[in-house]
This record gives structure tokens, C-alpha cells and sequence, in this order.
């Protein structure tokens, strides 16, 4: 709920080919540049085939300069300040930066180049500063805050109130009320932030490839998966190698670790893993984040705020520190104490296999499925074939038909960012135009690790109804020459929960942009993607999309319960695994005092202070938690296991009338559809009736 420029700042950074370094000097003096003209495509999409690198550095500093020409001519507006020429106004200023930036900033995260990276990092410093030029210009704030003082005399709507509620309130946040040498420090900082940001994430991706197991003693991977091996074999010869190499992107070093006998090249893997950024070379984090954190720190003072968590948070459904900290303490020792009961069983295991050597963090999720083909007589591999990822897809498209009457028409000969890209006309049961979805799958170099969902464009309804445009993006295992892309659990799970963030993107129906879609506070924002999760692997879900991809057999009964008994064991590691990193992104955010940082002491002090078993890290540690340093979860890590609760309790609902209940789900859609227009508690109550009981959490997690 930020107008626009806010958005730029913070939110698009995030959720033919594609952009290449091929155009020169003189391409660009014969053309127009392609993102500064009206897009003549099918839907408005963005011309891909079109757009080259050295498009978005000066079609960024044109959208800039056309913005700045806007508010000014607001603030040298003669007439008496009023919602529709302040307020308003500025809703609607800078359409064309928020074209590029949204563009640019989901290719970059998905199929960057050299161009692009060097682009990000130039440009960072300049959004910062323009960013700075309109919320610290005292003139438009004054016009803002007359506006403001006057809002009871208003008649204004909801959607109207609330805009104009946060616009001011994101000024005073901004610092618009700082003057002197604060106000000079205060665009100092934020430059400087935006520039780490960039390099922050320019490392990592840096080291994510830079790593490599490499192996040729075909004895070494002997007992790994057919797929994984056929992986291995494809990244060897993509490197020009011999033999196999497997990585630290997820589709290749979780398998391995799940697979691999051979201890020591676990080990290697899982170090690679875990030490990314944290290695003393040109791409170490370590300086970067101590500085982010101290910066960080400085900015919240100068705004009035004891640390950087209590700046970020007073904006969000849990308002401050010691909310999340009380939310997550009620879980950690419940959840810990299962993760010791597993490291027990997984331990003895080991032992059983005649290893009397001490129990190590890369030998856990290889004795966890050792345990799971013992104990549930569950293997895995056998149910990859029935998660082909286009099956998993249509799982997901056939769910949102049953429950809403959303159709999904394949697009061809679209302009693509990459040619893996699927593109989709999404439709209402009376077929009316919803919105457009592209989803990019495979993991490759020039995409960051994870998985998320863009808006390229979002829905807006000020003159006339503006239709969303959307983006998954995940990184699978590409196809093999032996085989297509087959999904493991999680990674099916994945694909779900993305698609719960199209959907809320997909059903925005407000007025205004910044309280469209997705622009809700930080710990409501998983919520739609999180109880998606939840259909993926009911019976009743499976059997309408889980077929084998060579015989076409419907998943058998009998593997779906040895599966959904099988995942419900290791769900201590997983939430420790997780909650460890909320605890971490908050430990470095509510430091309320400036003073020497060293990284791994902290993190080591921050780790000990929560009593974390040495044989469990955090799901992120901190020179690859690209999530709070630049990418918009500062303080907000914890809002996974927060929307967790919102989502067992609403799939709740679903259970109790029917999990594809029509009348169940069109509230939930409703609820979806006000975006940021409303305070996200009241549309969940509006939605379920009563606030969320956490009991269906943790009853869900086995740790009632």
C-alpha cells in the first residue's frame, strides 16, 4: 500500500530471447528505444524480442526525468491542494518508470547478463535518489499533509482514505519531516543501500555458479538416480568436462545430498553450499552486510525509530519486535525438540550402517530418506515420474478451474524473456479476459536461485480497467537428453505456492495500483501462496493431475499414503531449518546499537542464543539471505510461519465445507481481489468469520 514510487523502491526488486548484449551505439540512434513506445503486442505484454540490455539504463532515466517533470507540476499547481491534484496525482505520476522497472527488474532476476548486472548497479543509486527527490520534497509533502489535515471534511471512498492515509504516512516514514544535515546523511544512506543491495546479490549468483563437484569415477555416482545422474552428466558437458558435475543450485545439490553414499563428496557439497559468499574471495558478502545492518540501523534512528525492525515492522499485521519474537518463541521449543528426536533416529541410523564417526549436517537428508524408505517403505524416485513439471502445472490450472472456473489458453509466438518461458490467457468461467501468466521454469546460470512470482503490470482501475500481467518464475531441473523434467515433492509443492501468488496478483479488482494485487504488508503476502500448498497433495487433488509420464496410470492410492506419511516425518528440521533464519534476519535487524561486526561471530552468537543443533543451519545463512539483504524481507523473514497460521486455519475452512467448495472459494477470491485496500486482518475475518486459531498450525506440524 505504497504509491508509486515507494513501489519501485521496494517492491519490483522483490516478486525472440531474452535481452542480449548484441545492439551498438548506432542500433539504438536508428530506433526507437522499445520501452519508451506504446507496446503494440497481443495483451500489452512487454516486447521482448524487441527490448536489447542497453535499452533500460536511459529509458530509466527518462521515466525518472518524466516523473520529477510530474510532481513538479503538482507541487506549482496554483489551485488549493485537494486528493484529486496531490494525491491523486501522484498516484498516477511516473507511468513510464514503473513500465521499465518492473520489467527490468523481473529479467534481470530471471535471465541476467553482464549489461543488465552493470545496469542494476548503476541504476540502484539512481532510483535511491530519485526515490529521495520525491518523498523528501518539502513543497510536495506540504501539499500532501494539507490534504491530509483536512480528510475528515473529505468524501472520499475506502480505496480513496486508505490511499491517502498511506501516502502520508509513507512520507513521514521516508523522512519528510527530517531537515539539515539528517536530511543530507538520510539520501547518503539510501544510496548506499540500494548500491549494496545490488552487489549483494551480484555475488551470490557469483558464487552460487562459481561452485562445482566434480566427479569421475563413474563408482561415485553409481547409486544416484537415474535423473540426477543424466543432470550431472548434462552440467559436465555444458562446462566442457568430463564426467559429472553437480552444484549448489537446489536441483542438483539436494538430490545429491538425499543420494550420494559417498560421505566426503556430501560433505564437499554441502560446505559449497553453506559457505557461499562467506570465503574471503571478490565475491564475499561479509562486508556488505555488516554495513547494510549498521546503515540499516542509522536510517531507523533518523526516522524516529529505536532499530530497523521496529521502523519496518510498524507497518505490518505484527507491529513490533516483541510480537514476532513471542509468536516464534511459542513455536521454536516444540519444534526444536522434534528436530532432536529426529537427529536421534537419524543418528542411530548412521551408526546401523557400521559408521561410528559423529553425525554431520550433510548426512541429514541422506539418512532422512534412508528412514523413509525404511520406515514407510517410501522411495522418492518412484513418485518423480508422476510430477512431470507440465502434470504438476495442469495440477495447478484444473485446481483454480474446480474452484473458481479460471481457464488457461496457451499463448504462442508471444514475446519471451527465454525461450523455456509458457505463456497463458487466463480467463473467467464466462470467459472474459482476466489477466496474462508467464511461468519460467529450469534453473540455468543467468537466473537467481529460489523461486518467485513478478507483476509485470498491475491492475489498476482509475480510467478505465487495467489487466494484470503476472510472472512465475522457478528453478526446476531442465529436461535431459533421458528424460523430461520430473519434480520432486517439494519442488511440486513449489509450483502451488507460486501460483497462489499469481492468483492474488491475477484477481486484484481495486482502483489504484499500489493497493493492487500483491501490495499488501509483508506478513499477508505469503498467506495466498502458502495455502495453495495445502490442495497439492490432498487425494482427491493428486488424482486429477499425478500421472505417470510414460503409462499415463493415475498415482495409486496406496503411494499416496506411504507419501503424505513419509513427508510428515523430518518436519522438525524443516520448520527448525526455516525458523533459524527468521531468528537470524531479526537478530541482525533489532540491533539498537552501532558498534564492530564480524558476520560469523554473530551469526554463531545469534545461533547459540536459540540453542540451534550444530547439525542443522539456517535455510539461509547470512551471505546468501538474499531475501533481507535487498530483497524486500528485512525484518520480515518470520512471515512465512506468520501466514502459516492464516493458512491452515483458512484451508481449515475449506475441509469443513468440501476442499473445492464454490462458495468457500469465491470468498476467497473476494478476499484476494482488495489487494491493499483494506486492512489485511478485516479481509481475513470477512473471509473466514473469526480471527485464525493457530491450533490448526500446529496440529499441522505435529507439534501439538
Amino acid at each position: 500500500m505504497k504509491n508509486p514510487v515507494f513501489i519501485l523502491l521496494l517492491a519490483v526488486a522483490a516478486v525472440a530471447c531474452g535481452p542480449t548484449d548484441k545492439n551498438t551505439e548506432s542500433n539504438m540512434e536508428s530506433s526507437p528505444n522499445p520501452l519508451l513506445v506504446e507496446w503494440n503486442t497481443p495483451f500489452g505484454v512487454p516486447p521482448f524480442d524487441q527490448i536489447e540490455s542497453s535499452h533500460y539504463l536511459p529509458a530509466f532515466k527518462t521515466g525518472m526525468e518524466e516523473q520529477l517533470e510530474e510532481v513538479q507540476a503538482i507541487v506549482e499547481n496554483e489551485d488549493a491542494p485537494s486528493f484529486a491534484n496531490s494525491v491523486e496525482a501522484l498516484e498516477l505520476s511516473g507511468a513510464t518508470l514503473s513500465r521499465v522497472a518492473h520489467v527490468f527488474y523481473a529479467v534481470n532476476a530471471a535471465h541476467t547478463n553482464e549489461t543488465l548486472q552493470a545496469t542494476a548497479k548503476e541504476v540502484a543509486p539512481l532510483m535511491a535518489a530519485h526515490g529521495d527527490a520525491i518523498s523528501l520534497n518539502p513543497d510536495l509533502f506540504e501539499r500532501i499533509q494539507a490534504v491530509y489535515e483536512q480528510k475528515d471534511a473529505l468524501d472520499l471512498s475506502d480505496e480513496e482514505a486508505l490511499l491517502l492515509e498511506e501516502t502520508y504516512t509513507d512520507f513521514v516514514r521516508s523522512g519528510a519531516r527530517v531537515t539539515g544535515d539528517d536530511k543530507t546523511r538520510l539520501k547518503e544512506i539510501n544510496a548506499r543501500l540500494a548500491e549494496l543491495g545490488a552487489s549483494f546479490g551480484e555475488n551470490l549468483l557469483a558464487e552460487t555458479n562459481g561452485f562445482e563437484l566434480h566427479l569421475t569415477d563413474s563408482a561415485q555416482v553409481a547409486d544416484l538416480p537415474d535423473g540426477l545422474r543424466a543432470l550431472g552428466r548434462q552440467e559436465a558437458e555444458s562446462r566442457d568436462k568430463e564426467g559429472w558435475v553437480f552444484t549448489t543450485q537446489r536441483p542438483s545439490c539436494n538430490p545429491f545430498l538425499q543420494a550420494s553414499t559417498d560421505r566426503s563428496a556430501r560433505r564437499k557439497i554441502f560446505d559449497g553450499y553453506a559457505m557461499r559468499g562467506n570465503n574471503g574471495n571478490e565475491n564475499d558478502n561479509t562486508d556488505i552486510i555488516e554495513e547494510i545492518a549498521l546503515l540499516s540501523l542509522e536510517r531507523a534512528n533518523l526516522l524516529g525509530y529505536e532499530s530497523h525492525a521496529h521502523y519496518v515492522l510498524s507497518k505490518q499485521m505484527a507491529k513490533a519486535p516483541e510480537n514476532v519474537y513471542g509468536f516464534m518463541d511459542n513455536v521454536w521449543p516444540k519444534a526444536l525438540e522434534l528436530a532432536k528426536q529426529e537427529r536421534a533416529d537419524l543418528s542411530s541410523a548412521m551408526k546401523a550402517d557400521g559408521i561410528d564417526e559423529t553425525f554431520e549436517g550433510s548426512d541429514w537428508r541422506f539418512y532422512v530418506e534412508k528412514i523413509r524408505a525404511e520406515r514407510y517403505a517410501f522411495n522418492e524416485e518412484e513418485t518423480k515420474p508422476y510430477f512431470e513439471f507440465n502434470a504438476v502445472r495442469e495440477g495447478c490450472f484444473m485446481l483454480a478451474n474446480e474452484l473458481f472456473g479460471l481457464s488457461f489458453d496457451p499463448l504462442n509466438d508471444m514475446p519471451v524473456w527465454h525461450e523455456d518461458q509458457q505463456v497463458y490467457e487466463v480467463k473467467n468461467e464466462d470467459g472474459s479476459h482476466l489477466g496474462i501468466l508467464y511461468m519460467d521454469f529450469f534453473t540455468r546460470e543467468s537466473k537467481r536461485g529460489g523461486a518467485w512470482m513478478n507483476e509485470l503490470r498491475m491492475q489498476q482501475n482509475v480510467s478505465g480497467f487495467i489487466t494484470p500481467i503476472v510472472t512465475n518464475n522457478f528453478n526446476f531441473p531442465p529436461p535431459t537428453e533421458d528424460g523430461p523434467s520430473l519434480l520432486n515433492f517439494t519442488e511440486a509443492q513449489t509450483l502451488f505456492h507460486e501460483f497462489g501468488h499469481a492468483l492474488h496478483g491475477l484477481f486484484s479488482n481495486v482502483k489504484y495500483a499500489s493497493q493492487s494485487g500483491t501490495n499488501v504488508p509483508r506478513d499477508f503476502v505469503e498467506f495466498p501462496s502458502q495455502v495453495m500448498e495445502n490442495w497439492m497433495s490432498e487425494p482427491e487433488i493428486l488424482k486429477m493431475y499425478a500421472r505417470h509420464y510414460q503409462t499415463g496410470e493415475v498415482i495409486p492410492d496406496e503411494m499416496i499414503a506411504r507419501m503424505n506419511a513419509a513427508n510428515q516425518f523430518n518436519t522438525g528440521f524443516a520448520t527448525v531449518e526455516y525458523m533459524a533464519a527468521a531468528y537470524l534476519d531479526m537478530a541482525w535487524y533489532t540491533l539498537t546499537e552501532k558498534r564492530e561486526l564480524e558476520t560469523n561471530a554473530f551469526e554463531v552468537e545469534a545461533m547459540e542464543r536459540i540453542g540451534l543443533i550444530e547439525e542443522i543451519i539456517p535455510r539461509y545463512r547470512s551471505t546468501y539471505f538474499g531475501h533481507i539483504w535487498g530483497g524486500g524481507y528485512a525484518s520480515g523473514y518470520y512471515s512465512y510461519l506468520w501466514s502459516e497460521v492464516l493458512d491452515a486455519d483458512a484451508f481449515a475452512a475449506f475441509k469443513e465445507n468440501g476442499i473445492l467448495d464454490r462458495a468457500t472459494a469465491e470468498r476467497f477470491r473476494t478476499m484476494l481481489s482488495k489487494g491493499g485496500s483494506a486492512p489485511s486482518m478485516d479481509l481475513y475475518v470477512a473471509f473466514r468469520g473469526q480471527e485464525p486459531d493457530p491450533a490448526y498450525l500446529l496440529e499441522k506440524k505435529g507439534l501439538n
